[in-house]
C-alpha cells in the first residue's frame, strides 16, 4: 500500500448508480464499463448490495442461497494502492456472509494482474476459465473461496 489514506465504506442503493458508474468507466477498460441504468437495476434485485468507498472505488455483490459472487469491483486509478480494494472486498465478504453466503465467487481478467494479486492474497482460487469472457475476447479466470463462518446476531436467545 503506498499510503495510509482513510478508507470509508458506505452503502450504496440504485440511487447512487451514477457514481457507482462513473467510477466503474474510469477503471475499467474500455468497452467493459456497467452503465448507471445497469447499475441501479442491479441494485434492485434481491440479493444484490453494494458499497461506495468515498476515496474511488465501488463493489456490487449477489447473494443467493449460500453462494454470493462479486459482480464488480472497482478503484478509480488515482485512488489505487492505498488498501481500497482490500478493504471493498473485505467488507463484501463479510455482508454476504452475514447474508448467509459460505462460498463467494468471482470473473477477473486474466491479463489482470493486479486484481489477481488482490484476490490471491485474500484467499480466492483458481476455480474455471471462461474463453473470451471481455468485450476485448481476453478470457476470464473464475476464482473462489469459502468465507468464514460470521454470525451477527446480538441478541441472545433463549
Amino acid at each position: 500500500m503506498a499510503g495510509a489514506a482513510a478508507i470509508s465504506l458506505m452503502p450504496a442503493t440504485p440511487v447512487a448508480a451514477a457514481a457507482l458508474a462513473a467510477l466503474h468507466a474510469a477503471a475499467m477498460p474500455a468497452g467493459e464499463a456497467w452503465s448507471a441504468e445497469s447499475i441501479a437495476t442491479e441494485l434492485g434485485l434481491p440479493g444484490v448490495f453494494g458499497l461506495l468507498e468515498a476515496g474511488g472505488g465501488m463493489v456490487l455483490a449477489r447473494v443467493a442461497a449460500d453462494q454470493a459472487e462479486i459482480l464488480a469491483l472497482a478503484v478509480a486509478p488515482g485512488a489505487r494502492r492505498a488498501g481500497r480494494g482490500a478493504a471493498l472486498l473485505a467488507e463484501a465478504e463479510r455482508r454476504a456472509a452475514g447474508r448467509g453466503a459460505r462460498q463467494m465467487f468471482l470473473e477477473v481478467a486474466e491479463g489482470n494482474a493486479a486484481a489477481r494479486a488482490l484476490y490471491a492474497r485474500a484467499g480466492y482460487r483458481p476455480l474455471g476459465r471462461r474463453r473470451a469472457y471481455y468485450a476485448n475476447g481476453e478470457d476470464a479466470l473464475v476464482l473462489g473461496k469459502a468465507l468464514a463462518e460470521t454470525t451477527f446476531c446480538e441478541a441472545t436467545i433463549v
